[in-house]
């Protein structure tokens, strides 16, 4: 397997670092003033910050500065690896593309989605699913903290030993489990099933047929067992677990029960509802509430968030959109927007080292200027200067 090419000669600078003339996102409100990076920490904020010793400054110019965006689930590499259905680029090269794409969208932490399941018209497999985790296992020469969300689709016996043995490996950060077959979760009208198949898969209606019926062919009790298996063993790996597409009360309460955290893109609100009151993080897709709502006609991010029943922000299949969505007027402060796609998202994940700007954080930071639509003019992640879309400073 090759090497994911190293991206160190792209940091700018390290050491200690200042960013000034800036309007600082913190957990509470914004403030006027600078942020200073000693060592890859934050160390000070606010307007009377001593500068001596300081190696780098970089003016803001009175944009905002926020914690480096954390994207929980995004399978946007897969059009890296896929540019055209039928074009393959090496998965090196597709990583590498990924890595800047997310990082020009405000992304300092990835969690890759990676789909195990057979699924050739998607450009899917188990195989392609491994060799992607185990390229991610050595990514740290990339700019971005990549890490690997390994979705499981528990219809199929394979996808489920294959993220076995990825836990096993160590390979996993989050897990999730998915079932994706008709009359269930996205797919709830049976029809839109083979409707997607057929027409945005583009498979025969024989395949298309097929397909369904092996999916539904699985028994509850097997699907039940396949959940606990893959929970079991993320639970001793200290890996969390989310759940995908959740449909009612019923179900959310079921997979709670089995020691799921995460509810993601639940499909109605009574679910979303169910899972705040099971004490699940819910997560929903930014690029659902950047575009005003749900391609499938399940409930929409912003009903959930008028709800107040949304914890998370996910980039999906579009990083620009997580860099958007806390720009979005929810009538809500900023602090609490900018949090879904920041410090919540890392306290799901347990990385309570990042996602705040404060005192002893991680020191991953993006300036964003708003207008005319969000983009990133600077980013540091670790404490290093690996981004800027604007001239010397």
């Amino acid at each position: 397997m090759s090497a994911i090419e190293s991206g160190a000669e792209d940091r700018l600078e390290a050491g200690t670092i200042a960013i000034e003339n800036a309007r600082i996102v913190t957990p509470d409100t914004v403030i006027d003033g600078l942020v200073r990076v000693d060592d890859g920490r934050i160390t000070a904020i606010g307007d009377d910050v001593e500068t001596a010793g300081v190696d780098v400054t970089i003016d803001a110019d009175g944009e905002y500065v926020l914690p480096g965006l954390i994207d929980v689930h995004g399978d946007d590499v897969e059009r890296q690896l896929y540019p055209r259905s039928s074009a393959r680029v090496e998965t090196p090269m597709a990583f590498s593309a990924a890595d800047r794409a997310n990082l020009a969208a405000g992304v300092t932490t990835k969690f890759h989605a990676i789909a195990f399941e057979d699924s050739p018209e998607e450009h899917r497999s188990t195989d392609l699913a491994t060799e992607l985790t185990e390229l991610l296992a050595d990514s740290s020469s990339l700019l971005v903290d990549h890490r690997v969300h390994a979705r499981c689709e528990i219809t199929e016996s394979d996808a489920v030993d294959a993220v076995s043995r990825v836990l096993e490996a160590g390979h996993a950060d989050i897990a999730s489990v998915m079932c994706h077959v008709p009359g269930k979760g996205q797919f709830r009208d049976a029809d839109r099933f083979m409707e997607y198949y057929e027409n945005q898969e583009e498979l025969s209606i024989k395949d298309a047929t097929r397909l369904r019926d092996e999916r539904a062919a699985v028994d509850a009790e097997t699907l039940e067992d396949r959940i606990e298996r893959i929970v079991d063993q993320s639970t001793a790996a200290d890996v969390v677990v989310a759940s995908h597409d959740d449909e009612n009360p019923t179900e959310v309460e079921g997979l709670a029960e089995q020691g799921i955290s995460i509810s993601e893109y639940p499909i109605t609100l009574e679910a979303a509802r169910a899972a705040v009151d099971e004490g699940l993080t819910v997560a929903m897709g930014a690029p659902n509430l950047v575009r005003g709502g749900s391609q499938w006609g399940n409930l929409g991010t912003r009903e959930a968030i008028d709800a107040d029943v949304v914890d998370i922000l996910c980039a999906d299949y579009h990083p620009p959109s997580l860099l958007a969505a806390p720009f979005v007027e929810t009538g809500e402060p900023l602090p609490k927007r900018v949090a879904r796609v920041t410090a919540n998202p890392a306290d799901a994940a347990g990385l309570t080292d990042r996602g705040r700007i404060e005192p002893a954080a991680r020191a991953d930071l993006v300036v964003v200027d708003p207008d005319p639509t969000p983009t990133v003019s600077h980013a540091l992640v670790g404490g290093e200067y690996v981004y800027r879309a604007r001239g010397e400073q």
